[in-house]
């Protein structure tokens, strides 16, 4: 459940902090004029939930606004635990989600104190609150939509993900097997194609760096000339003067270590550096003798380098790349020759594929029409809790191909849509037809409630759900939401006085102006002032005797209320 909840610096909010741990179920209602800020709870859950937050949602003095949820864990929440220890989360006393969001549209998402993604974030407030807005409703309108209430009624969605397993292999199979028939097709033609690339590339006979090798000698062959020159006069210079006069310093220098213990060291030195430079006559020679001389050799390097700046052209733009390019070529050609049996193979594949998912696409859709009777038996009862004391509810299937690769979808082999009467002696028609916004209003509370008896949630929202709503049928819903405070912990935004009557807390969500600044503040209401919200919420501004006595009534016919 919902223990606390904080908010910073957003909206029309400096600091919020509410705190819902005085029980474990029950009903807490916020009331308040219109464009006071109830709807921030919902908002703020949103966010938690990974929806998208805007900049302009922060207050224009703040860099930054928070929303933190503390939300205690129970032993029928296995989802919870297993995505914490699949995150290696401690969860600890329970789980505390935190959202923080800058005004350069940076989000960061916290949880217990770790950051992690707005992914993780989300589904961990989706399994922890089941938020029922006053727009929800709409989703009844959706016949492709009805389906996923009946599965999660029916306790389904692990067999639906099963298949939705096998089918996503099925679907990437069955692609695969259409590029190889095209690919059959045309592999006669691919082949030549193929083939030519290949002895182009394999005729060429390319090595690794082989043009930065090539490019280098063309330099050293556009520069022979020179180089011969510079190089030939030093030589003739070490060979003529140098060497003759080393030889005589290396002979004084023997004598001068004999008679001078000390010099022994320099004259080392010296005598080593005289053979050095020998040496260096000798590579220097070497050197003259590797000049290119061939004049045809710059032609022959010339069409080298054209031919592989061709090469990369076509297949890369370095020789690694035109190599790899090859090496592919090759293994097309070889998997084209072998196309036949892997086409074979994978049609088996698919046969295989295709009979286990008609098969858990049969066990799925048993277990659905199962779930149907039930699930209009229920809603029947239910909506004649909420003023429909004769309404039809039925799940009706319409006639589907009993194949796996036919008009069957990810959802399976069913196509679902609800039908509904509200008036005796009419049949029952496609709801999106014939239900109005207030009786949409109920069939959707009475599918949440329901829903939620199922679930592992333990904590639900209602934003304005009592929209369209008025009179014996407001009376209704306000027994129905209370009804699921009994077992659930339900936070309840609402304009009927019916339903805040029957709280167990009730928050007053108040705008004023603070300092030149509009903020909007959240308090308890005690009994005396749960009263005169009530006859507020009856009768407007204009309070009467008569209002605050039938809102003093509504209030102490309240089993919560009494002896308080």
């Amino acid at each position: 459940m919902l223990q606390e909840l904080r908010i910073e610096n957003m909206a029309l909010i400096d600091s919020l902090q509410l705190d819902f741990s005085s029980r474990e179920n029950g009903l807490a209602v916020f009331t308040g004029e219109t464009g006071a800020g109830k709807s921030i709870i919902l908002q703020a859950i949103n966010l938690l939930a990974g929806s998208r937050g805007a900049s302009s949602w922060i207050r224009s003095d703040r860099d930054k606004a928070v929303v933190e949820a503390f939300f205690g864990v129970v032993g029928n929440q296995p989802e919870i635990k297993r995505l914490f220890d699949d995150n290696d989360i401690d969860l600890g006393d329970g789980c505390i989600i935190r959202r923080i969001f800058s005004k350069d549209g940076r989000s960061r998402f916290y949880v217990n104190d770790r950051l992690v993604t707005a992914r993780l974030a989300g589904e961990l407030t989706e399994n922890l609150v089941n938020i029922a807005s006053q727009h929800d409703h709409q989703q009844l309108l959706v016949p492709r939509r009805h389906i996923d209430f009946l599965d999660t009624f029916g306790e389904l969605w692990g067999r639906r993900h099963e298949f939705e397993k096998v089918y996503s292999q099925w679907q990437q199979l069955l692609s695969r097997l259409n590029e190889l028939r095209k690919q059959e097709k045309d592999k006669d033609q691919r082949r030549d194609f193929l083939s030519f690339q290949f002895r182009e590339i394999q005729d060429a006979g390319i090595t690794t760096d082989e043009d930065l090798d090539l490019e280098q000698e063309r330099n050293r062959l556009k520069s022979s000339t020179a180089l011969g020159e510079l190089a030939g006069k030093s030589y003739d210079l070490l060979k003529d003067r140098t060497l003759e006069k080393l030889a005589l310093v290396r002979k004084n220098m023997e004598q001068v270590a004999a008679l001078d213990e000390s010099a022994q060291v320099l004259s080392g030195r010296i005598m080593s550096a005289c053979y050095e430079i020998e040496d260096l006559k000798s590579a220097l020679q070497e050197y003259l003798d590797s000049i290119p001389s061939d004049p045809r050799r710059l032609d022959q390097v010339n069409e080298r380098l054209a031919l592989l700046k061709q090469l990369q052209r076509k297949y890369g733009p370095t020789l690694d790349n035109v190599l790899e390019y090859g090496v592919k070529a090759e293994k097309e050609l070889a998997s084209l020759d072998s196309l036949e049996k892997q086409i074979t193979d994978l049609e088996n594949e698919r046969l295989e594929l295709d009979r286990t998912a008609r098969e858990l696409a049969h066990d799925l859709s048993s277990g659905r029409k199962k779930a149907a009777g039930k699930l209009s038996s229920a809603m029947q009862n239910e909506l004649s809790t909420l003023s429909f004391p004769q309404a039809i509810f039925e799940v009706a299937f319409a006639d589907t191909e009993d194949s796996v690769n036919g008009t069957v979808q990810a959802t399976g082999i069913d196509q679902v849509e609800f039908l509904f009467s509200a008036n005796p002696g009419e049949p029952a028609k496609p709801l999106a037809k014939v239900a109005s916004g207030g009786e949409l209003s109920r069939l959707m509370l009475a599918m949440k409630c329901l829903l939620a008896r199922r679930d592992h949630v333990n904590t639900v929202v209602f934003d304005e759900v009592d929209a369209g709503i008025g009179g014996k049928a407001a009376e209704a819903v306000a027994r129905k939401i209370a009804e699921l405070s009994e077992h659930h912990q339900v936070l309840c935004i609402t304009h009927l006085p019916q339903i805040a009557a029957s709280a167990h807390e009730h928050f007053m969500v108040e705008k004023s102006v603070v300092e030149g600044r509009t903020m909007t503040t959240i308090t308890t209401l005690g009994k005396e002032k749960r009263v005169m919200e009530l006859a507020r919420m009856l009768g407007g501004d204009t309070l009467t005797e008569q209002t605050v006595a039938y809102a003093r009534e509504l209030v102490e016919s309240n089993p919560v209320q009494k002896g308080q």
